[in-house]
């Protein structure tokens, strides 16, 4: 989408908001003082006030939002409003000049417990304020006759404390504050209010004591000193002047700390001084001076300031309003007098600055004659007063003008304000007076219903007199004259800003004005640039940041030629632009004829300006191709989609609200208008400069080759975007009808024999307040909930960050531009036009599409059909439906209409378009939706359709899922149709998320329900299978343990012979169709097929499967990180994980099931053992952990023991345990510790001595370990000799009475051998004697005993 990707948004314009007392009129509380309401000062003057507060939602609509406080016999004090909010209530403190109040509202998250907000409507906080009881001692104080106090003081401040108490300041006669302290709210207790002064150092220190934070509470109390003459230039004539005008705000970040701007004001300009508050290292305060900006003589009603930007809002010479503002953290080096540092210090007489300073937004306070007026604001919130959390005191002083100094109004940008309605309204000769001025008076957004009300009050009669044609027009005008220029004034009188509102929470920023609210939003640089005056253009160029290349030259140069065109287009020119759009004429032969009337009337030489212009643009064709990108919203993205259902249900519901108030959706859909507007123009404005550039001709402008490339082109471009933004001009403004609620429903009903009733663009209309658009209609009930769920995906929680007012609202807009874009192939706008009831809105929005928009034609004629067909005229809607027929299988609207799984049905689409639903499909959807289940499964079974029954079928048991009424879905009889059931449930179980959907328990349920029990069985080993697969987590795991089990108890459920299940390999093939691979038809044993693949599983098969799951979940519970690769390991590779894991039981015992070595085993707990030998404290900590999950054969209780002696017995306990023949695990585990250097323990020395001494021997040898190899040789010898011969497992010594022993003469002869080898090393030699001694011995007494056998045999 060309227009989201192109030039950044770098402006702003004014879009009107919400109304004051728009809905209904505002109730009403008064107040008098007590005593007949005398005034406790004789010198205090008293008057009337009136406060009225409003409350106002983006999100919802608020009942009872309006109150008005009437304050007898007393004023309220400029900036004598502050509304805070805390944890439970919403606070709103009030100062007049005799009287401080206090009103305690709920908090709207205790008004209302539940998080689910589903209805359009909710109570305001204002809704109970008639049962606060206005003169409760502890939440009202009337002021004190107080020595010093100032009379007439315009200046104020409040602070709410952190216990709840309440400070009101007020200025005092002598320069210092007196500040009223209210006690805290639920005190209990009489507790009186007190007033303090703050003037002197001590007196200050007594009072900080009580509410000054500790993190600035200093143990030698001071005050903060400020000369502004610092940073200004000083003129001696000025310097003692009085200072009128001067204000103050505070800006407050988590991240940044406290900001404070300052506005001087004098009699030649103004200027902005911008402070950051530091700390020193001496744990004191002091100021940093960021920024000083200087202002030319416009009189500043309000500015407001953040951490990054001045927001102003001034009135020029004219008395007009502008916005204007700047961010003087990339700009701070102009005007920048220089960085100096305010420390705090004790008062000084000149320029002083008292007070203190605490983090969070802060309020102004300033002598009599100057203002500074308190800013913040807190979520949904949008009051006309704001949140101080300080106090400060602005001197007045006087100052001159910096010559050196860069000036603010350079480098600003200003906000494109919202201009007020034409002075006059011009009538041609061919126009009714009465329908023009109605027209002009009531659009959408002209003026406010306030304004409207009070000029009808002025309205006069005529008395019956005989009048000519002429004279009756001519009275026309006269008193429709007269009361648009009342509706004019009052507008006017209403549009006087008061003041600038900013959030910090979402950056938006309101402009305050006597009537009403409105809202500053983002628009893009084309925009701004067009809608610049011209003797500002030249400096916001300069302001928004554009680089210095060609391209940016020629887009300025570009736009400045446009708005010469716009500013030479009379209201006849402009005329005939519009006839021709609204009469379905060619734009382009528009443009030309306004280009000839501009050629002909030109006595301001615009042409010779015009072509100044062209000159410096260096490439023309791409100046105005990237402005065509920049406008275009055409988009191939699918636009149609609804919340995420992953999302909580809180965080859908809460999406659902967002942004769904009357007065959101008002101002999206006037952007939207004032958008659609500008651009109209700039493209008629554009389609006249191309024109230009080929009457100006080839080799002028353009270059060679260019001309045909921009004629065929760009010329189209261009009338296709007009078009396209007049069409949705034209939307913005028509009114939508309003329809009865039995009419909706006769609507709905005909509608739902197209199968349109499903769609989204058909939503059920809610209550409106007043008229709206057919826009504003579209937006609320359709195209809202689809740009939310698109700018929400994922399942992120919604923060501060992703809520920000102008990205957000910059993307609404974008995506209902897209929604509205007639190129583009989403539908939903004439849906929505066509199930509201606007069959007229309808009509003409597609007799201006027909020409031109070549998207969506066959869906248009459709459409065209059914706004006939509504209207009575059948012979036309006949030959709109037939038109249609020709684009089936081409649109997506049209798509929907013939939806089918028949493949012959399908195969003809134009055919199923002509042959709608059948009654018994249109009967079972209804009993469907009113969820009359048992009928809907009655209509279904009587539908002769097959094709149709099995849609039916498949949305029943979709719907049912999805609405958890499975206990009908499963007890169903389904006659005839239970293979095509099974066959549903069984695609949809393969083809959703197995942790999510419930697909194969209910197809396990089904069949359980129909005893069917092998069937279940085999689903649920489907189901294990799949999780071990596809689902490597901890839940899968004891998911499929689960399966498995109820797997196995279905097949013990059945008999023996037919307790197996078949689990077809890739290929598999049957003969027939549902018959059994393994047993024929009466019982008997059959051969598989030949060709097939088939693996038959039996009850052993899913007992070991069943066990094997079990030990995946063992594993996993005890080892998290091997849960990913557990799922589908065979049974040798989770011998590998087990004993990895140290989880030698479970290994052996898988091993034993599977008949596999355990060899792995025993080498692996040797390896741990060798581990835990030369380990350090970690090893040894990690493993009492695994050796607590293997079963010991004996506990040990006679003395302490660590974990190293704990897996040497565990290894002891199993070759004890698990023995075979020539012990092959006291091979490998011997083996494992000789090849890591390990000496052999003993007991595992006497332990393979008694099993096979002679392969001891060998190892011995194998490992070059000589001296223990001759050891053992010696042992072995006397043992065959007699001597310890139960140590190596002889029974019966050498003797001729005995069986025959031996000994392992090839390793002794090695044994010698090595020994001999080496004659040098006497230790060898030593030995080398020793065995070689031993075996004359043991050969002597081998020829004694062979003698006397063979004596005794003889």
């Amino acid at each position: 989408m060309a227009a989201a990707e192109g030039l950044p948004e770098r402006g702003y314009w004014e879009l009107s908001g919400a109304e004051r007392r728009a809905r209904r009129k505002a109730r009403e509380l008064s107040f008098s003082l007590p005593g007949g309401g005398s005034s406790p000062t004789a010198t205090r003057a008293t008057s009337s006030g009136t406060l009225e507060l409003m409350e106002e939602s983006l999100d919802i609509n608020l009942l009872n939002n309006t109150v008005q406080l009437k304050f007898q016999n007393c004023s309220l004090l400029p900036g004598g409003v502050h509304i805070f909010e805390t944890q439970n209530h919403v606070v709103i403190l009030i100062l007049t000049n005799q009287t401080v109040h206090r009103l305690m509202l709920p908090h709207p998250a205790r008004m209302y417990r539940s998080e689910l907000i589903t209805e359009s409507h909710m109570q305001s906080v204002f809704t109970d304020i008639g049962k606060i009881h206005l003169r409760d001692p502890l939440n009202y104080c009337v002021i004190p006759t107080v020595p010093g106090l100032s009379a007439y003081s315009f200046a104020s401040a409040a602070w709410l404390t952190s216990d709840g108490g309440a400070l009101f300041a007020l200025p005092s006669a002598s320069g210092g504050i007196f500040v009223l302290n209210l006690p805290p709210y639920d005190i209990h207790g009489m507790v009186s209010s007190s007033v303090l002064e703050l003037k002197q150092s001590s007196v200050m220190q007594r009072l900080l004591t009580g509410w000054m934070p500790t993190a600035i509470r200093l143990d030698q109390m001071c005050l903060m000193v400020a000369d502004m003459l610092e940073f200004v230039p000083v003129n001696k004539d000025l310097r003692h002047a009085a200072g009128t005008g001067h204000k103050l705000q505070l800006a407050y970040s988590e991240t940044l700390g406290l900001y404070i701007g300052v506005y001087l004001h004098a009699p030649k300009q103004g200027q902005f001084c911008v402070f950051q508050l530091v700390s020193t290292e001496s744990h004191r305060y002091s100021l940093d001076h960021i920024s000083s900006l200087f202002t030319s003589q416009e009189t500043l009603v309000d500015f407001t300031l953040t951490t990054s930007e001045i927001w102003a809002l001034w009135h020029d010479d004219e008395n007009q309003t502008t916005v204007k503002y700047i961010n003087f953290e990339h700009e701070a080096g102009f005007g920048q007098v220089g960085q100096r540092r305010l420390s705090w210090a004790e008062g000084r007489e000149d320029a002083e600055s008292c007070g203190t300073q605490f983090p969070g937004e802060a309020a102004g306070l300033t002598r009599e004659g100057s203002t500074a007026s308190p800013r913040g604001g807190e979520g949904r919130h949008q009051g006309q007063a704001q949140l101080p959390e300080a106090l400060w005191w602005l001197g007045p002083r006087g100052w001159c003008q910096d010559p050196t100094s860069l000036s603010l109004d350079l480098l600003s940008r200003q906000v494109s304000m919202q201009p007020l309605p034409a002075e006059e309204v011009d009538i041609r000769d061919d126009q009714d007076p009465r329908e023009t001025f109605t027209e002009a008076i009531f659009m959408p957004g002209q003026f406010t219903n306030a304004a409207l009300l009070k000029a009808l009050q002025f309205q006069g009669n005529v008395t019956e007199y005989e009048f000519s044609h002429e004279e009756f027009r001519q009275l026309q005008i006269e008193f429709w004259s007269k009361f648009y220029a009342y509706c004019l004034q009052y507008q006017e009188e209403l549009s006087r800003p008061l003041a600038l509102l900013w959030n910090q929470c979402t950056n938006m920023v309101c402009l305050l004005k006597k009537g009403y609210v409105s809202f500053l939003v983002p628009c893009t640089l084309v925009d701004h640039l067009y809608l610049l005056p011209d003797e500002q253009l030249i400096n916001e160029v300069e302001s928004v940041g554009l680089d210095e290349s060609e391209f940016s030259h020629d887009l300025v140069s570009l736009v400045q030629c446009l708005r010469l065109i716009g500013e030479s287009v009379n209201v006849e020119m402009a005329l005939t632009m519009e006839m021709a759009c609204c009469r379905l004429q060619s734009p382009e032969r528009a443009a030309e004829q306004i280009l000839k009337d501009l050629i002909a009337n030109d006595t301001d030489n615009l042409m010779e300006d015009i072509n100044s212009k062209l000159q410096e643009i260096k490439n023309p064709i791409s100046a105005i191709g990237v402005l065509i990108r920049e406008m275009d919203y055409e988009t191939d993205m699918e636009m149609e989609r609804g919340f995420n259902i992953a999302q909580p249900l809180n965080v859908r519901m809460h999406l659902s609200q967002l942004y769904g108030s009357s007065t959101t959706v008002s101002m999206i859909c006037r952007c939207v208008y004032k958008m659609s507007m500008t651009r109209f123009f700039i493209c008629r404005d554009l389609l006249i400069l191309q024109h230009l550039l080929l009457r100006l001709g080839d080799a002028v402008i353009l270059g060679g080759g260019q001309l045909f490339h921009t004629q065929q082109n760009l010329l189209h471009r261009t009338s296709l975007l007009l078009l396209s933004y007049y069409v949705i001009r034209w939307a913005s403004q028509r009114l939508a009808s309003d329809v009865p609620v039995d009419e909706l429903e006769s609507n709905l009903q005909h509608l739902s024999v197209l199968k349109l009733t499903d769609s989204t663009a058909l939503a059920p209309l809610k209550l409106v307040s007043g008229p709206q658009t057919v826009v504003e209609l579209f937006f609320q009930e359709v195209a809202r909930k689809h740009t939310i769920s698109q700018l929400f995906q994922s399942n992120a929680a919604l923060d501060a960050a992703g809520l920000s007012w102008p990205q957000m609202f910059s993307a609404i807009c974008s995506y209902l531009l897209q929604f509205l874009w007639p190129s583009n192939p989403c539908f939903l706008f004439p849906e929505c036009l066509m199930g509201a009831c606007q069959y007229a809105q309808l009509q003409e929005y597609i007799r201006l599409l027909e020409p031109w928009c070549h998207v969506n034609v066959g869906s248009c004629r459709f459409m065209m059909g059914r706004c006939y067909l509504v209207m009575g005229e059948g012979h036309k809607a006949l030959e709109c439906f037939c038109q249609a027929a020709s684009e089936v299988g081409k649109e997506e609207f049209l798509d929907r209409l013939i939806r089918s799984e028949d493949v012959e049905m399908a195969s003809t689409p134009r055919l199923q378009y002509y042959d709608k639903a059948t009654l018994r499909t249109c009967i079972f959807k209804h009993h469907l939706d009113l969820g009359h289940n048992s009928q809907a499964y009655e209509a279904l079974t009587h539908n002769p359709d097959s094709s149709r029954q099995l849609d039916c079928l498949r949305q029943l048991v979709v719907v049912l899922c999805e609405r958890s009424q499975l206990q009908d879905l499963v007890e169903f009889p389904y006659v005839n149709l239970h293979n095509e059931v099974v066959g549903i449930i069984e695609y949809r179980a393969r083809a959703v998320d197995l942790m999510t959907h419930n697909y194969y328990e209910l197809l396990y349920a089904f069949h359980v329900y129909r005893h069917n029990y092998r069937k279940a069985g085999t689903v649920m080993f489907e189901y294990g299978m799949r999780l071990g697969r596809e689902v490597r987590t901890l839940a899968g795991l004891q998911k499929q343990a689960n399966c498995y089990l109820a797997a196995l108890n279905c097949l013990r459920l059945i008999r023996p012979e037919y307790a197996w299940i078949v689990q077809p390999a890739s290929g598999a093939v049957y003969e027939r169709p549902g018959a059994s691979p393994k047993r024929s038809h009466d019982g008997e044993c059959a051969v598989a097929p030949r060709g097939s693949q088939i693996e038959i599983l039996e009850l052993q098969d899913l007992e070991k499967e069943c066990m094997l799951a079990r030990i995946r979940l063992t594993l996993a519970q005890h080892d998290p990180s091997t849960t990913a690769i557990t799922g589908n390991s065979s049974p040798k590779e989770l011998v590998t994980l087990l004993v990895q894991a140290g989880l030698f039981d479970t290994a052996i015992s898988l091993c034993q099931t599977y008949n596999l070595s355990l060899k792995p085993v025993f080498e692996g707990l040797t390896f741990k053992c060798i581990k835990l030998q030369f380990g350090g404290e970690a090893a040894l900590t990690e493993a009492w952990d695994w050796l607590a999950a293997n079963q010991f054969s004996s506990v040990i209780t006679t003395k302490e023991t660590s974990a190293t002696d704990e897996a040497w017995r565990l290894l002891s306990s199993y070759l004890d345990r698990y023995k075979c023949p020539n012990s092959p695990y006291h091979h490998c585990v011997i083996n494992k510790l000789l090849s890591h250097g390990v000496p052999l323990p003993n007991w595992l020395i006497n332990s393979y001595k008694k099993v096979d001494a002679a392969e001891l021997l060998r190892l011995y040898l194998n490992y070059d370990l000589l001296e223990e190899a001759a050891e053992l040789v010696l042992e072995y010898v006397d043992a065959i000799l007699g001597k310890g011969h139960d140590y190596f497992g002889i029974e019966f010594p050498l003797s001729a009475t005995t069986p025959i022993v031996w000994l392992p003469y090839s390793a002794i002869d090695q044994l010698l051998q090595a020994l001999g080898e080496n004659a040098a090393n006497h230790h060898n030699m030593v030995l080398f004697q020793k065995v070689h001694d031993k075996l004359e011995a043991y050969q002597n007494q081998v020829d004694k005993a062979t003698r006397d056998f063979l004596y005794r045999r003889n």
